[in-house]
């Protein structure tokens, strides 16, 4: 079998794919323009502007849709109808700023032969990379250095979408490991760890064992990495391969050595500039639905019923705030004074509660605590003080959470459902880590786009 080694390019099949829909995109409008003239484009430079225009617009509306995810497990239907919510959008985009600028519209003819031409072509590449994808020619060959416990870990990402990065090539028994788990096929340890690197052609190999202390084998691991052989440890791998920073494996003395957690004052400027810019044009955009959800409330609750509710959260570094929001609820649904932990089939939801909490318009509020500097619009989900103080006596590294301002959305709300108990909480704060060390602008600006998949898939955070 022909393999590719995709050594530092974890994400080779989707840059791939995203290259090829962009030139399938590109061409479109000629053929559109082709069909039309009968196989002659008089000045195809001339309508350059507006093709260069209206591929962008396009690759993220399917950015948007989730069809770039690397892990996305979408059903070829579910594919269909991303694909054509996709172009739509791109589309309408185009068309609306098409009005404003009449060199770029263009006929009602040409467009339809280009979007069906663009819906045809991307449907077959879809197929032909759900094929691939799923085949071993662009993974990463890895061998873990493990058998027990920690390296039953990777054998427990048993879903094809997690492993679409990685093909376990075997596991080599660590010094005072014992076999845990079922691993794919476990190696002879009497040989060199480079030899049998070299012999199932490893791209990368994972140090999975259960305990190092005196028993990591330094030379033999620099001998691999120094012939080429990626050398990464297993919190790192997990991390790259699922998107999260796994509590129950990390310690303090990883978190400080890793790369990242870094809050430069550049990127300080550019978030809050950010958050100012886009918080402000989506406050524009959505006003009118500040009213029609104002006037819905009223008519369910009555004209003295509220419409919007403050609630005490924890912001950057602990420091409490009032986050807004539309009210979802009964007026009165802690009138005990018990604090309860919401869920996605909540009795105390409204009818209109639970509509717009379906299409978080819920959260749209909570754009004035963005202007007002409490809140980013990227970030982990701001949680009430209650729970923050009882969640960090019994979750390591909770309020490392706090590093950062919460947001509006975030990673691990487009990464993770509906948080209704401790366990949850968890799982998310995996994902809020991952976050706080990885975070940057293009990051932000991924989880923007993702937040589009969630609200019209019905995924994520509720």
């Amino acid at each position: 079998m022909i393999t590719l080694k995709t050594s530092g390019l974890p994400r080779l099949p989707i840059y791939v794919l995203f290259v090829v829909e962009g030139l399938v995109l590109f061409s479109s409008p000629y053929v559109g323009w082709s069909l039309k003239s009968g196989g002659v484009v008089e000045d195809p430079y001339s309508v350059l502007p507006g093709v260069a225009l209206f591929v962008p617009l396009v690759l993220l509306g399917l950015t948007s849709m989730g069809l770039y995810h690397f892990h996305q497990r979408a059903w070829f239907h579910e594919v269909f109808g991303r694909l054509v919510a996709g172009l739509f959008f791109g589309s309408l985009t185009f068309v609306l700023l098409g009005l404003a600028i009449p060199s770029l519209q263009v006929g009602l003819d040409v467009g339809a032969i280009a979007l069906l031409y663009s819906l045809t072509l991307l449907l077959m590449i879809r197929f032909l990379f759900r094929k691939i994808i799923d085949k071993n020619v662009f993974r990463r060959k890895t061998l873990v250095y493990g058998t027990g416990q920690n390296a039953a870990v990777i054998s427990d990402l048993r879903r094809r979408a997690d492993r679409r990065g990685f093909e376990i090539v075997g596991n080599v028994p660590a010094l005072g490991d014992t076999i845990e788990g079922q691993h794919a096929h476990v190696l002879d340890e009497e040989r060199t760890l480079l030899e049998i690197a070299r012999e199932t052609q490893a791209d990368e190999i994972v140090v999975a064992m259960d305990d190092r202390r005196g028993k990591l084998p330094e030379w033999e691991l620099l001998d691999c990495k120094l012939r080429g052989i990626d050398v990464i440890d297993l919190i790192t791998f997990l991390e790259r391969e699922t998107g999260k920073i796994r509590v129950d494996l990390v310690d303090s003395g990883w978190l400080i050595f890793s790369p990242g957690f870094r809050i430069s004052w550049s990127r300080r400027v550019l978030k809050r500039l950010s958050d100012l810019l886009i918080g402000t044009l989506i406050l524009l955009l959505t006003w009118p639905l500040f009213v029609i959800i104002a006037l819905a409330i009223k008519l369910e609750d009555g004209l003295r019923a509220p419409v919007m509710y403050r609630q005490r959260r924890s912001g950057l570094r602990g420091k409490l705030f009032s986050v807004f929001k539309f009210r979802s609820m009964q007026v009165d649904a802690e009138k005990a004074g018990e604090r309860k932990w919401a869920n996605v089939d909540d009795e105390r939801t409204t009818r209109v509660g639970r509509v717009i909490r379906r299409f978080r318009f819920d959260e749209l509020p909570q754009l004035i605590n963005v202007l007002r500097g409490q809140m980013s619009l990227v970030g982990p989900r701001p949680e009430r003080p209650e729970f923050v103080d009882k969640l960090a006596e019994t979750i390591p590294f909770y309020v490392e959470r706090h590093s950062v301002k919460p947001g509006v959305t975030g990673w691990a709300q487009v990464r993770y459902s509906y948080a209704a108990s401790e366990e949850d909480a968890t799982e998310k704060l995996q994902y809020d880590l991952y976050y706080v060390k990885n975070h940057s602008l293009l990051l932000d600006l991924a989880i923007i786009l993702q937040t589009v998949e969630v609200i019209l898939w019905s995924k994520g955070a509720r």
